[in-house]
């Protein structure tokens, strides 16, 4: 059993932009096979690159704001309380244009 609070966990950087700031709440190789499961704070302006994962597909949630996903190349606006499911190979970015703060709760799970 695992039990943590946003309110105790330390703040990383997201490897994609050292701006954006994530907290895991479940950490890389604790729960097979999922990756991680964290929560990032996207300041005004910033973008998480764009990247593809050959064996991983990632899920994203946005909790607070609004900010841009962009996959293979076609932007899709994306605002608090909607849901995004990236497949593996799909070049994917996530950025925020806005003046607000955008914070999206994300996990990762490997696939075959």
């Amino acid at each position: 059993m695992k039990h943590v609070s946003l309110a105790n966990l330390p703040i990383k950087e997201v490897s994609h932009n050292p701006v954006i700031k994530k907290q895991m709440l479940i950490g890389f190789d604790e729960l097979k096979p999922l990756t991680q499961f964290a929560r990032a704070v996207f300041p005004s302006g910033e973008c998480a690159p764009g990247h593809a994962h050959s064996n991983m597909a990632e899920v994203f949630y946005v909790e607070k704001g609004q900010g841009i996903m962009c996959i293979n190349g076609v932007n899709y606006p994306f605002t608090a309380g909607e849901c995004i499911t990236v497949h593996p190979g799909e070049v994917h970015e996530l950025s925020n244009p806005g003046q607000e703060e955008f914070v999206v709760i994300y996990f990762g799970v490997v696939v075959a």
